[in-house]
């Protein structure tokens, strides 16, 4: 049985350099980002990066629902891979943040395809789900907390074979470590056991950046 490669950043650094490339746009989200500090680690790693625009195009999403915006890098990266007539909601209660990444938007020419919403998620996909939208994909990527609330509500926003995919369920390595008890980390580790113990989906988790998981509504 093959063995999976550790990936340190040398060869991260090399996968990027030989993927797709980022647009003017998404690089300077990046660059905005890293003078954030701590709160950086919101943004998507470049590689998830490579891997949501792929899906996008060779899954002919046209409809994509995003819980937590940040700063704009996943909604553009996204929005780019869409056809023509495609289009995101994104939610995210921050309206300082909203406003950067809106900005962003309309710099890369993608306001049109680009719905933000600006309140609680949870109080959004009620709102969704009361006028019945349905999307290809759905993106989380919020507080940890509501993860297993998003992920509920959102099934009911897909048809079958429709994708949900979850940022961070890898958390840093720490949904491994025994001696993690705190909040955030135990919220983690019991979405991805509710998940991997749902009928309703079938699921994989890639250790893309800080882990993804991928389901597919059955």
């Amino acid at each position: 049985m093959g063995l999976n490669l550790s990936i340190n950043k040398e060869i991260e650094e090399y996968i990027n350099n030989h993927s797709i490339k980022l647009n003017t746009i998404q690089k300077e989200i990046i660059s905005y980002n890293e003078s954030l500090g701590d709160i950086k680690k919101m943004q998507i790693s470049t590689s998830q990066c490579h891997f949501l625009h792929l899906l996008v195009k060779i899954s002919k999403i046209k409809k994509i629902l995003e819980i937590g915006t940040f700063t704009g890098l996943s909604t553009l990266t996204m929005s780019l891979a869409l056809p023509d007539d495609g289009s995101i909601v994104t939610l995210d209660k921050n309206q300082k943040t909203n406003e950067i990444a809106i900005n962003y938007f309309r710099k890369a020419g993608q306001e049109n395809k680009i719905n933000s919403i600006t309140k609680p998620a949870l109080e959004s996909l009620k709102d969704l789900n009361h006028k019945m939208n349905k999307f290809d994909l759905v993106f989380i990527d919020a507080d940890k907390e509501n993860n297993k609330n998003y992920y509920n509500q959102s099934l009911d926003l897909i048809n079958k074979d429709g994708l949900i995919i979850i940022d961070n369920v890898l958390w840093r390595g720490e949904v491994v470590d025994i001696t993690k008890l705190d909040k955030l980390t135990t919220s983690i580790k019991e979405l991805n056991s509710y998940i991997d113990n749902d009928k309703r989906v079938e699921n994989m988790i890639l250790p893309l950046g800080d882990g993804l998981t991928i389901c597919r509504k059955i």
